[in-house]
């Protein structure tokens, strides 16, 4: 299992952290944690931000809503990250993800499918003898639906399956150890989109605000002994303008904040809780297995033990620039900040894309600015491609 734990702390708290006296770490720790990753190379060159961003193939994960304002009627992309090269050469994330618009039926659908291998990992019992070689892995299914509500407005809900298996189903109880099983649970997003264009004398820029809520749904239980686990239930607000600066030249700006929306273990509303002791700060598992999802998501706003400074410090924020020429060529930037006790997980990441009526390339890399990130020199890669595009390259070659 060493591998599991390896790969599953990378994701959720910098190895950076180790190193540092005090105060205590306090990150927030999830379930499934693959679904935080930004999936698609253009948001993660922009610094992991995309909820305003202008709407684009993948969509789907950073805020559905976005699809009503696409320039294609529908379109398909694929998107590949080589994940945590640093520590370990075998965990991989795909993303899939697709939409097509009704046009004048109104409004339109989107689908997605996650996949999240962490490689090839020998299950080893309490003297360390090894009893199986496993290939751990989780996956998640979604399906949304969106509209225009106004010109500029509109929203999406999306509905989605998640699955994860970190044994292969692989009794480890007969090993000495904890009974585990697959985990699953369903969630639920909903997002809004706003997008104005403002005329400006080199031509048209557009404002854009976007808002979701993800993944709010139930607690996955991988063992038998009553514990659970919330999944990475969040909120991400993002702002962006797009600047013309001549007929062919566009800058755009965009500035992203996640909060997740569950609670810590280390919280105030432990039983005996004294902001003086921080010995009766931790919640026991029983306590915290407990909590349904629904409290779990409004302690997340009122549970640092440190007060209101902790609770601003799990807001996770991201900013990028993009420039484009002629929405062909684009170049990329951003900037990723996470507090150093809430995980540490800050990088610089650059992009670059290239567009054409029918397919789209784009790759990212980011640098991490921690000692040892895990997360540095992090590649993805996304093709796209434009159905109505290539519908029209056939219907002409037919003429």
């Amino acid at each position: 299992m060493k591998k599991i734990l390896i790969s599953l702390a990378a994701l959720t708290l910098s190895l950076s952290l180790s190193a540092q006296a005090e105060p205590t770490p306090n990150p927030v720790i999830t379930s499934m944690p693959s679904l935080s990753i930004a999936p698609d190379a253009r948001a993660a060159g922009l610094g992991d931000v995309g909820v305003a961003t202008e709407a684009d193939f993948n969509s789907q994960y950073w805020n559905p809503a976005k699809y009503a304002y696409m320039y294609s009627k529908g379109g398909i992309t694929a998107n590949y990250t080589p994940w945590l090269r640093k520590l370990v050469g075998d965990i991989d994330l795909a993303y899939l993800a697709g939409f097509y618009n009704f046009g004048d039926l109104g409004g339109g659908i989107g689908a997605s499918f996650t996949y999240f291998s962490m490689g090839d990992v020998a299950l080893t019992d309490l003297n360390g003898t090894k009893l199986q070689d496993v290939r751990p892995n989780e996956w998640a299914l979604d399906l949304s639906y969106f509209r225009k509500l106004h010109e500029y407005v509109s929203m999406s809900v999306a509905v989605r399956f998640l699955y994860s298996d970190l044994n292969n189903g692989y009794n480890s109880s007969i090993g000495g150890g904890t009974e585990m099983h697959p985990a699953w649970s369903m969630a639920a997003d909903i997002g809004l989109y706003y997008r104005q264009p403002i005329e400006l004398p080199m031509g048209e820029s557009h404002f854009s605000l976007g808002f979701t809520l993800k993944n709010l749904g139930g607690k996955m239980n991988y063992a038998d002994d009553g514990s659970s686990n919330f999944i990475p239930s969040s909120m991400n607000i993002g702002v962006g303008y797009e600047l013309p600066c001549d007929k062919y030249n566009f800058l755009t700006f965009n500035l992203e904040a996640n909060k997740m929306l569950v609670p810590t273990r280390r919280s105030k509303y432990t039983a005996g809780f004294d902001a003086n002791d921080e010995t009766t700060w931790l919640m026991n598992q029983t306590d915290y297995s407990a909590l349904n999802p629904a409290r779990g998501w409004l302690m997340s706003f009122a549970d640092a033990p440190t007060g209101l400074k902790e609770e601003f410090d799990e807001v996770r924020w991201g900013a990028g620039i993009e420039y484009s020429y002629n929405k062909q060529f684009f170049a990329r930037v951003g900037y990723s900040y996470e507090n150093i006790w809430k995980g540490n997980r800050n990088v610089i990441t650059f992009g670059a894309g290239f567009h054409l009526s029918i397919v789209s390339l784009d790759v990212s890399y980011c640098v991490g600015l921690a000692s040892s990130n895990p997360l540095d020199q992090t590649m993805r890669f996304t093709l796209g491609f434009d159905l109505a595009g290539i519908k029209d390259l056939v219907n002409n070659r037919k003429k």
